[in-house]
């Protein structure tokens, strides 16, 4: 089946994009690409190292099989969730926060390291931004529109915004005081 799988891909590949080298197909290959991604590293990076396929070859076997592009979205999923884990230690992770420092004394004092933290708060800055943006659902800001109970958010009629403005309007009149 996967040998069938892997032969398919290469003559739909080479049918669409005109015969060209080889594709480099394997399951091995898609298995190691998988495991990379499911530990958080990019698809580009992965592609850039040597015996990887170029990132748009990877997308045209995605294209070509459900297969494939299943087990990519998976992995990518699982990888999300990898950096998600590396934020928490990034943070929980104070080993440098402070530094030694002498004293006027000779003695040793501990000096607030603001540029390590800095670094570490942009490092968790620039991963959740990421998340947020591969991932909107899950990693996105929630945005809500909902009203209170005095100012419930719904459609109204025009009969019914004309009865609120009323409402309101003698509120605003009771509530001015005399001049």
């Amino acid at each position: 089946m996967m040998l069938s799988l892997c032969e398919d891909i290469t003559q739909r590949s080479r049918q669409r994009l005109g015969m060209g080298r080889p594709s480099l197909y394997t399951p091995e290959l898609i298995e190691a690409i998988a495991e990379r991604l499911s530990k958080g590293e990019p698809m580009a990076a992965i592609c850039r190292d040597e015996g990887m396929p170029a990132y748009r070859t990877v997308k045209d076997w995605m294209d070509t099989s459900p297969d494939v592009s299943a087990l990519i979205a998976r992995a990518r999923e699982e990888g999300f969730d990898a950096i998600a884990a590396g934020t928490l230690e990034i943070a929980d992770d104070g080993r440098n926060d402070y530094m030694e420092q002498s004293d006027d004394e000779g003695g040793i004092a501990f000096k607030l390291n603001g540029e390590h933290i800095q670094r570490s708060k942009l490092r968790i800055e620039t991963r959740l931004k990421l998340l947020a943006k591969w991932d909107p659902k899950r990693y996105g800001d929630r945005m809500t529109l909902a009203g209170d109970a005095d100012n419930p958010v719904m459609g109204m009629t025009e009969a019914q915004v004309d009865a609120r403005l009323a409402v309101l309007q003698a509120k605003l009149l009771a509530d001015k005081p005399d001049a």
